[in-house]
């Protein structure tokens, strides 16, 4: 999974950025700090492999990774080139989801491009500049399709009648994200890549002092963008999230505690990715290896199989499955398999988020 931080300049991207990859980046106070992309590659915290790992002392702890890019400051215009627009939009083409960072705090240190702090108008600002260039995109599509159409092929048709209905929605100012689509459309849809079209989460960054606090005013317009676009909204500060990152384990429990707050912005980040990509992981362990294994919500034993080796879904015969709260629950796997809480699962099993599992197979 590849997430990409976006906003316009001066929002704490950078300082997000290097909170949750202790990466290093370049952070500065004026625009475009960053000009080529940061990537950290983070592991997914996961409580459950900490346990499988105390049960097997395995030789290897593998977690999930996932993939930040730290991409430069967009500005009005950039869909016309403008600052640092062409790159920026070539970069967030290559993500899986955005995380668009606004922000929701007012500091006369800290310069914003714009003069003044207006959340609703920063996300307008990128999300016309995504729009602005998806129509590009989708006129060229539309003006190919149908030269190809003449001849009255019914998928091209479908297809026209498609790119026409998401040039109607960006004409409107609306991101194509917000339009509903079949499967097979979805499918179509894959080979073009529209920006406004990925999955967005935003992260509001508050104020440090507003952490643990009533919700900050700036908020509520940026919970009502994404209640319109079907997005979620995550509340950090970029500031106390790079506190967070610098201290040991048992210190950060505690600096959490006296803050009020249940999981770092991180944690809410990553869980928010997953939920967005439709993305779960299930468990392999043993004393070589404990290790989380991402796929897609309701891929099939077989394939999720091949996510490890392509022999093991070319020759897959059977997975043994145990839930990973039923093992947790036993304490050992030789206690669940004693319960019959491990079980025998073919071909059409669909595997669920947390599944502890044994591959069978034979090439």
């Amino acid at each position: 999974m590849q997430l990409g931080i976006v906003g316009l300049p001066n929002v704490g991207k950078s300082t997000l950025f290097n909170a949750i990859t202790r990466a290093g980046a370049a952070v500065a106070n004026y625009p475009f700090c960053t000009i080529e992309p940061n990537v950290g590659v983070v592991p997914v915290p996961d409580s459950r492999l900490d346990f499988l790992s105390e049960l097997y002392h395995p030789e290897k702890y593998t977690p999930a990774l996932i993939d930040f890019v730290d991409i430069a400051g967009l500005v009005r215009g950039a869909s016309r080139g403008e600052g640092l627009g062409n790159k920026f939009l070539t970069n967030i083409r290559e993500v899986d989801a955005i995380v668009h960072v606004v922000r929701c705090f007012d500091d006369p240190n800290v310069i914003h491009v714009e003069g003044r702090t207006d959340p609703a108008d920063d996300i307008e600002t990128i999300n016309i500049e995504l729009i602005l260039s998806d129509m590009e995109f989708v006129e060229r599509r539309i003006e190919k399709t149908r030269k190809l159409a003449k001849g009255g092929d019914k998928k091209l048709l479908s297809d026209l009648e498609l790119y026409e209905r998401i040039q109607t929605c960006l004409a409107q100012g609306h991101s194509a994200r917000t339009l509903t689509f079949t499967e097979e459309e979805k499918t179509t849809l894959r080979d073009l890549p529209l920006l406004s079209l990925k999955p967005i989460l935003y992260v509001a960054n508050i104020a440090e002092d507003a952490v643990g606090g009533p919700e900050p005013q700036y908020v509520a317009p940026v919970r009502q963008i994404a209640q319109r676009e079907g997005a979620e909204v995550v509340l950090i500060s970029a500031r106390i999230e790079a506190e967070i990152a610098a201290l040991e384990d048992e210190e950060r429990a505690e600096f959490l505690s006296e803050l009020g707050i249940e999981t770092t912005g991180l944690d809410q980040i990553i869980q928010a990715g997953y939920r967005l990509l439709g993305l779960i992981s299930y468990l392999t362990a043993g004393p070589k290896e404990v290790r989380a294994w991402t796929i897609t919500r309701g891929t099939r034993a077989p394939q999720a199989a091949g996510k490890i080796h392509s022999d093991f879904e070319r020759g897959f015969i059977r997975a043994e499955v145990v839930a990973f709260d039923d093992l947790k629950a036993c304490g050992q796997m030789a206690a669940a398999k004693e319960k019959g809480l491990v079980r025998s699962e073919g071909k059409d099993y669909v595997v669920k988020d947390g599944d502890v599992v044994l591959f069978r197979f034979n090439v």
